[in-house]
């Protein structure tokens, strides 16, 4: 998907789709479930869903490799995991779009440089504001952070309840997913790899 300039159109292959016919295709969703969109109480209701669309797809829009770029190199030689537990995570999911709501934990073994902390929650932010798998988003953040950093390793959790199972469906409401992804170091020496999970587990 590309996205143009103007921050009320999202461009797909064939068109450009403005906030007026979303907020259209609001109405008649509204009215296909048995509502009438021109009560007074729904009224709003299509704007307020556009915008809080914009919100919670608002990752379309973003760069993530843009909240690495400023790394410090004046770490005193550190070489040791650095790692960011229980970032809070919304997104929706593909399938249903209904929410995923949950926490990732965050991790690299940095080689010369190392990033501010709330970078690595900026990066979950971005990929976790548009349509997801778990598996892809866990694979997304992962890549990311190893690609633009270069570290010696990334390891990332995610632990996520998906209302799509919860609310619907088969209805487990304590059903949760857990999902990682290790790359680098984190992969190849199961030292790492134990001690990130301890660590993430500790209360």
């Amino acid at each position: 998907m590309k996205l143009v300039k103007d921050t009320n159109q999202i461009k797909t292959k064939d068109r450009a789709v403005s906030d007026e016919q979303a907020e259209e295709a609001i109405r008649t969703i509204i009215e296909w479930i048995g509502e009438d969109p021109s009560r007074e109480g729904l009224l709003s209701t299509p704007k307020r869903v556009v915008k809080a669309f914009k919100e919670y797809f608002g990752g379309y829009k973003l760069d993530p490799s843009k909240y690495l770029s400023k790394t410090f190199t004046e770490v005193d030689g550190y070489d040791d995991m650095v790692i960011e537990k229980n970032i809070s995570l919304q997104s929706h999911c593909e399938h249903h779009m209904a929410p995923i709501i949950g926490v990732a934990h965050v991790a690299y073994i940095p080689s010369n440089k190392v990033v501010g902390l709330s970078k690595l929650a900026r990066v979950v932010e971005v990929f976790s504001k548009r349509l997801q798998t778990q598996e892809r988003l866990t694979m997304q953040i992962a890549s990311t952070i190893m690609e633009v950093l270069q570290p010696r390793g990334v390891a990332v959790t995610i632990d996520a309840s998906h209302q799509c199972m919860t609310n619907r469906g088969i209805k487990k409401e304590n059903a949760t997913t857990v999902t990682n992804y290790f790359l680098g170091a984190f992969k190849d020496d199961l030292g790492f790899q134990n001690r990130y999970l301890r660590y993430i587990n500790k209360d």
